[in-house]
């Protein structure tokens, strides 16, 4: 499923127009990307937490020579799927 196809499906389920949709969309994805920006941990309840979690400097190789690179440590988002996610998929 693409952005698209998740926009229709929310505008069907909720009755909204795709356009109302697109916006709502928009908005929780921004104000997810803001609060993991501020280091803020984003928890809804039955589906799962956003969280930042940091990663650690390590030794990598270039594919193309072979070289081993130093790559710098990093902050990269994370999801934990609840436990009422992880029923409804299995």
């Amino acid at each position: 499923m693409n952005k698209a196809e998740l926009i229709e499906s929310i505008a069907d389920s909720a009755d909204l127009s795709k356009a109302s949709a697109g916006r709502a969309l928009d908005a929780a994805i921004e104000s997810i990307t803001q609060a993991l920006k501020k280091g803020d941990t984003i928890t809804l309840v039955g589906f799962g937490t956003f969280s930042v979690r940091n990663r650690a400097a390590r030794m990598g190789r270039n594919p193309r020579t072979g070289e081993e690179i130093q790559i710098k440590a990093s902050k990269v988002p994370g999801f934990k799927p609840g436990k009422a996610l992880k029923d409804a998929i299995n």
